[in-house]
């Protein structure tokens, strides 16, 4: 049933390998490697590749990759079984000899591995055939609902009045407290009652004049206010403003020439507010001595309370469980989705199991240390986006670079979108904005305004006095992907150096605006796709996300869809120290975050730093 089974170290050398096809299956342990192991997301159970379900253990001790790959149509429940148990076999078998590094002595273990998998095959054929213990009354959640009910019941019973009967007199005609002859009053009295009592009420209705029915329609409800230029058709002609540009109408606008020349070259890193990293060099510098003896309460921070756990001997789950609780804690408070606080916990977890730790080191500065290393390694980004080399090779293919832009309603796009553009004409480049965001009502009037704002910071510098940035408009109800390749045509006759296509906001679950948008894509095949995403949201940005990513290959229908390759951070600006939407976002695409927005003018664009984003989330 299994394909391969490998045990390598984390150097590379192959200790062992079985393989029972003559498939070659280097390009799927090469891709968990770099995608799970690399990528610190050890927390994930299995990878799927190529048709080939992957399964991993890993040895923290003896820095070992147990590895097991089969195909993925076929339901395998004895997998984990099988790795725990071989993982064990291994180790006692080979222990003195991996303590020593023998890792280049010939190691004998056919019969030891085909007797743990037939151990392992059978006992998933006693777990099928085996009746399943069906759970005792006391042991399901449903005692205890049905009792909690019973008591609210009664409680509620006894609360709830009784009802009184009412009884009619005829000679009042008015409610009479209940009275032992109630129960013998015939129904025939109370019907003629009530039909007296319906009698008088048609009477006094008789006796009223009737309501003209002028003043019935006045009040029959309140009449739609008719607005002035409410957009029919007589009004297309003075709503529709792109038809005639107004060029004559100018601002009186005085460009702010002090921040040009600010964004030459590569943008500057991110500077981020966080704990010194003062307080936790001197929380290691103190003395062993002093560290073990050191009260929980004496010091603050999430990792006070395991100061005095320290000792020589292999970590074990349940010995990081109170700081790995403790550490998922802080991160869904600096607003880290709670399924990424998990994984990333897990991951941790994962890494460290087996490790021995030294005489003097702790458990939660040991777990710390994993945990910041694991989130800079998430940030960092695994591959180079460098816009302005890739926009120097486009020129000398003779084409504009194509960046699109995309996310939700709201984010800051477009302003973002101008951002960028100035620092992409800081850096001498010209760069033509394709409005192709149909559907808001004024979105074409805004980047409009950003063209003229960016013009007259940087006049006519190149090209014989063509401007450095020029705006590609349509108007409004058009269709985007149409506009956005025309744009692209016309950059390419005009020798422009970069296009930014500038797309309407949607929500995730709009599927026809997400089929429109991977329309767009699929047409027009951008050199990149950034996904705009706000710092203020935690759960929503992975929803958002994977929701994206999801409905650019389903509607798309290629094998090989083109998805977000990279992500625009806005509003960094406004959320403290609460920075873990920027770990959600690269933990589910893997891509990375090229620009950081961080507030209102053009020069409030930076770069990631991994860093200084990670200190601020651990502090």
């Amino acid at each position: 049933m299994l394909d391969l089974f490998t045990i390598f170290s984390k150097g590379g050398i192959v200790l062992w390998c079985f393989q029972s096809t003559n498939q070659a299956f280097t390009s799927s342990v090469n891709a968990l490697i770099r995608n799970v192991i690399l990528q610190e997301r050890s927390g994930v159970h299995s990878f799927d590749h190529e048709g080939l379900t992957l399964q991993y253990k890993l040895d923290n001790e003896f820095d070992l990759v147990f590895v097991v790959a089969y195909q993925k149509i076929l339901q395998l429940s004895y997998v984990d079984k099988f790795l725990s148990d071989i993982h064990l076999e291994f180790r006692d078998k080979y222990k003195n000899d991996l303590a020593n590094s023998s890792y280049f002595q010939e190691f004998e273990f056919v019969d030891n591995f085909n007797a743990t998998l037939q151990a392992a095959e059978q006992w998933a054929k006693a777990q099928a055939k085996a009746p399943k213990n069906m759970r005792t009354f006391e042991q399901s959640n449903k005692s205890k609902k049905t009792v909690a009910s019973m008591i609210e019941r009664k409680g509620e019973e006894k609360k709830q009045p009784k009802k009184k009967e009412v009884v009619f007199s005829e000679e009042t005609n008015a409610k009479a407290p209940p009275s032992p002859q109630a129960n013998h009053v015939v129904e025939e009295d109370i019907m003629k009652v009530n039909r007296a009592k319906f009698a008088e009420k048609m009477n006094k209705k008789k006796g009223e004049p009737k309501k003209s029915p002028k003043t019935v329609n006045e009040k029959a409800g309140k009449k739609p206010r008719i607005w002035d230029l409410g957009g029919t058709n007589k009004d297309l002609e003075t709503l529709e403003r792109t038809v005639d540009k107004p060029e004559d109408i100018k601002s009186h606008y005085t460009p702010d020439t002090e921040i040009v020349g600010q964004m030459k070259g590569v943008i500057k890193d991110l500077e981020v507010e966080s704990s010194s990293e003062d307080e936790y060099d001197e929380e290691e510098d103190d003395s062993p001595v002093k560290q073990s003896n050191q009260k929980a309460s004496s010091k603050g921070g999430m990792f006070s309370i395991f100061k005095g756990l320290v000792g020589s001997k292999n970590l074990t789950s349940a010995d990081m469980q109170p700081t790995l609780d403790k550490m998922k804690d802080h991160l869904i408070s600096k607003n880290v989705a709670a399924d990424i606080a998990i994984k990333l916990c897990d991951s941790v977890a994962k890494k460290l199991e087996g490790k021995v730790l030294g005489t003097f080191e702790t458990i939660a500065s040991t777990v710390k240390t994993t945990l910041m290393d694991s989130l800079v390694q998430i940030l960092s980004p695994k591959r180079r986006v460098d816009i302005l080399r890739d926009c120097m090779e486009a020129q000398k293919a003779g084409r504009p670079y194509v960046m699109t832009f995309c996310g939700v309603n709201g984010v800051g796009k477009s302003t973002n979108l101008a951002k960028i553009c100035f620092w992409l004409i800081e850096n001498n480049m010209r760069v033509l904005i394709a409005a192709c965001d149909t559907f808001r009502a004024g979105a074409v009037e805004q980047l409009r305004t950003h063209t003229r704002h960016l013009n007259a910071l940087h006049p006519a510098e190149r090209h014989e006095g063509n401007q450095m940035v020029q705006l590609y408009e349509k108007g409004y109800g058009k269709d985007a992907a149409g506009i956005a390749m025309e744009a692209i045509k016309y950059a390419t006759d005009l020798r422009f150096d970069i296009v930014l296509i500038d797309t309407a906001g949607r929500m995730q679950d709009n599927e026809p605006l997400m089929r429109a948008l991977t329309k767009l894509i699929k047409v027009n095949e951008p050199d990149l796709v950034l996904f705009v995403g706000e710092a203020l949201v935690g759960n929503e940005a992975v929803d958002q996300l994977v929701k994206f990513n999801q409905a650019l290959a389903d509607y798309s229908s290629s094998s090989t869809p083109h998805l977000i390759d990279g992500i625009v951070l806005t509003k960094f600006d406004t959320i403290d120290d609460k920075v873990g939407a920027a770990i959600s976002m690269t933990y589910i695409t893997g891509q990375p975050i090229v620009f950081v927005g961080t507030g209102q003018t053009y020069t409030d664009l930076k770069a990631l730093n991994a860093k200084a984003v990670v200190h601020s989330l651990m502090k």
